[in-house]
């Protein structure tokens, strides 16, 4: 496995799975002589993974339409 010229590197799936990664899982490095440590940052106190992915879609609607258009557009009227 090789780092990218971005410094990114793929995470294989089996490992993902195993340590829990899933997207948008907080992670820090822990460097330690030699080596470094994925660790998964567990969520901040009273915050579920829902209240999280909600925290982060705040604000960030770009069309204006009031809920009965979206329910229009949503039933196909």
């Amino acid at each position: 496995m090789r780092i990218s010229s971005k410094g990114q590197v793929t995470i294989p799936i089996e490992i993902r799975r195993t340590a829990g990664l899933l997207p948008h899982t907080e992670v820090e490095f822990v460097v330690e002589q030699v080596a470094v440590r994925i660790v998964r940052v567990e969520p901040k106190r009273g915050q579920t993974r829902g209240q999280g992915i909600v925290r982060r879609l705040r604000g960030r609607a770009t069309v204006k339409m009031s809920t009965d258009e979206i329910m229009a557009l949503s039933r196909g009227e």
